[in-house]
């Protein structure tokens, strides 16, 4: 990727770092609601990933694909972040479904249901399942955000390539992998599709047999899930 001129060929490389930006756009889609358009994440990371090919140096610690990877997902939220797209409204639909679940799921002693949920909502199971669709957005970063509170990772901190390889050495480790083992099977095996093997909604919907908007539905009743437990665990710590 060099030039005649022993120079890093910067066109080369925007060619082979396009399909990076088209996957994390795709990455971060199913976290979002459906009126943030990809194009428009593909076009941050466009910009993120010119940055980094500007200021990219071997001397910084970290390899060009990890450098590039970060500048590129960071600048996708950064974008994101800026346009403040989730209402209050939905933030507090947000929190209240997690409430719901960590205080049916202590009742119960199981699992909660749809229904279940739903009920304690007072909504129709329709409506409890579109709250999920637009507190989805309200999700951002999903496990990420779980397991790491301290922002986006800088160049030269070796970042890892998924969140569940972020877990090492974290105090939230053995407590967030209980709680994946408890969650119902097809909760989980979208998180492993999704954080693991990194799929796309479409793909992912392909193997659960449900819809695009399903998987973003179920992925936020699993993040609610997690963050419920996760809250009761740290409480009966203390």
């Amino acid at each position: 990727m060099y030039t005649a001129q022993g120079k890093i060929d910067q066109r080369a490389l925007l060619d082979q770092y396009l399909p990076v930006v088209r996957r994390q756009a795709l990455a971060l889609q199913v976290r979002l609601p459906a009126s943030v358009d990809l194009d428009d994440l593909i076009q941050a990371g466009m910009v993120g990933l010119l940055d980094a090919l500007g200021r990219y140096s071997a001397e910084q610690g970290a390899s060009l694909a990890t450098y590039a990877s970060q500048r590129i997902r960071g600048a996708m939220i950064d974008e994101l972040r800026s346009r403040d797209w989730v209402p209050r409204s939905v933030r507090r639909h947000a929190r209240e479904i997690d409430e719901t679940i960590r205080r049916l799921e202590q009742q119960l002693g199981r699992q909660a249901e749809e229904c279940e949920i739903a009920d304690a909502l007072a909504l129709e199971v329709d409506e409890y399942r579109q709250r999920l669709a637009d507190t989805n957005g309200g999700h951002l970063m999903g496990l990420d955000e779980i397991i790491a509170e301290g922002g986006e990772p800088e160049a030269g901190d070796g970042a890892p390539p998924s969140p569940f390889e972020a877990l090492a050495g974290s105090q939230q480790r053995e407590r967030l992998v209980a709680a994946i083992e408890q969650l119902p099977e097809r909760e989980k095996l979208l998180l492993g599709l999704y954080y693991q093997e990194e799929l796309n909604l479409k793909e992912i919907g392909a193997v659960l047999g449900v819809s695009e908007s399903r998987v973003c539905q179920l992925h936020s009743q699993a993040v609610a899930r997690l963050r419920s437990r996760l809250r009761a665990a740290e409480e009966a710590e203390d």
